[in-house]
């Protein structure tokens, strides 16, 4: 059997969502593998550390001198008025002045300071981090969380009703998540505003359509089915109606249960922020808790070209407090040991402030060095890996580059690195790059793994 494509490159519509769910499920019961899922089977590793993945992406870039990677000596024309380092509970390791929440958890996640590709064009930057590979080869190679879906969704025996790659709110546009793997991988972008109630799901919270009304609409179309019910003992007839069942309890039933976020006390949702960030991060962890295997939080404003510590002032604080109260709720549900966290973006930012006009006060792109944290899943805590000049402009030491930090996430997963995977025809390409030419590697990060 073939893989199953949708015919669309953005985020799934109600209808997509419900045609996935359906023709997934009916795949899976009728037990037909494609030739992805026979890779999958074959990479597969009973070493795994990690299940799932949550990856916050800081869209646009944030600036790893603000961040992950304070420089307070290096002077006002750097630092501009985010000019303090705050301790955390690890020794040694500072955090900048806006980060106090995190500093508080420090000792759950490790700090990347030597992350490097030097591009500094968003959409290639956004494709080198996230997919491990390098701009110019000959394939346009999946996402790690179409990787992930691949190797630990419904073609390697996952039978969750959440669909296994998530993207809250929105898919970034920037490159195809799916890349030659195909449109099946894409992630389900569930649009709406998780800090709003309720949190309009595509697909599964209709607007302004009640679920007393959605039910009666199941049960019409129920009534209108004669074909079935002209073969009632067809065994593939009673297999796709397991699989509309199980559509529809994603809309109706169990599914959606974890998008209700209003389940949780109030007190754990003022803890992660009354924001859509904060809450965002709390369904993240809802989403992992339920099986889902890889899901990313699409935090967009980071790239500040102009009056950036106007809107860092403001992105900070919700960042703070919205990642550090998933790192604690998860630690604290016993989690965080089999669930990846990583935090950052496609690049950093100019280090030296650009205070001429019309930027007053902005930070161009930066991929010469940037930051990353990351946390659990077999990952170590309160570490420091690699480390920027005085100035944030170079890295000094231990670089570490996207195709590095992928590969290490993949060999926790349980996914061979260095495995393959089969596209069309018999070709077979590499999961990470191979150390070929003049391409630059740093390694994996064994020092924290």
């Amino acid at each position: 059997m073939k893989s199953i494509l949708l015919p669309f490159d953005a985020g799934m519509s109600r209808r997509a969502l419900f045609r996935y769910s359906f023709m997934t499920t009916a795949a899976m019961l009728l037990g037909r593998k494609t030739g992805f899922a026979e890779a999958a089977a074959a990479a597969a590793s009973p070493k795994a550390k990690a299940g799932a993945v949550i990856q916050i992406w800081l869209w646009g870039g944030p600036c790893h001198i603000d961040t992950f990677d304070p420089k307070p000596g290096a002077g006002y024309d750097f630092c501009g008025p985010l000019n303090q380092a705050i301790p955390t509970n690890v020794d040694g390791m500072e955090l900048g002045m806006l980060l106090p929440n995190l500093a508080k958890q420090a000792d759950k996640f490790s700090l990347i300071r030597s992350m490097t590709h030097e591009n500094n064009a968003h959409e290639t930057a956004s494709y080198m981090v996230q997919t491990g590979h390098t701009d110019g080869e000959h394939l346009v190679y999946p996402s790690m969380g179409a990787v992930v879906s691949l190797f630990k969704g419904y073609d390697a025996g996952y039978s969750g009703l959440i669909p296994p790659y998530i993207v809250l709110t929105e898919p970034q546009g920037r490159f195809s998540e799916a890349g030659f793997l195909g449109p099946r991988y894409k992630p389900f972008a569930t649009g709406g505003d998780p800090a709003k109630m309720p949190f309009a799901v595509e697909g599964i919270v209709a607007d302004g359509i009640s679920p007393e009304h959605q039910k009666i609409r199941r049960e019409l179309l129920g009534r209108l089915d004669t074909l079935g019910k002209q073969f009632p003992g067809d065994p593939q007839f009673a297999e796709f109606q397991k699989a509309g069942d199980a559509a529809y309890d994603m809309i109706l039933g169990d599914g959606a249960e974890v998008f209700k976020l209003n389940k949780e006390s109030e007190e754990l949702r003022n803890r992660y922020g009354r924001n859509t960030f904060g809450q965002s991060c709390l369904a993240a962890r809802r989403l992992v808790e339920r099986g889902a295997k890889y899901v990313t939080i699409n935090y967009k404003g980071w790239d500040t070209h102009k009056q950036h510590f106007q809107t860092m002032s403001k992105k900070l604080p919700e960042m703070d407090q919205g990642v550090a109260a998933l790192l604690q709720d998860l630690a604290e549900r016993g989690l965080l040991e089999s669930t990846i966290v990583w935090c950052g973006g496609e690049f950093g930012r100019t280090p030296r402030v650009m205070w001429e006009a019309p930027w007053n006060g902005g930070r161009s792109h930066f991929g010469k060095v940037f930051s990353t944290l990351i946390a659990g899943g077999g990952f170590r805590g309160g570490h420091v890996v690699g480390s920027s000049n005085a100035t944030g402009e170079e890295v000094a030491s231990r670089p570490v580059y996207p195709w590095d930090l992928t590969a290490s996430m993949y060999e926790l997963l349980g996914i061979d690195p260095d495995g393959t995977f089969p596209r069309a025809g018999d070709e077979s390409v590499r999961i990470t790059p191979k150390i070929t030419g003049n391409m630059k590697f740093g390694g994996r990060l064994k020092e924290i793994m």
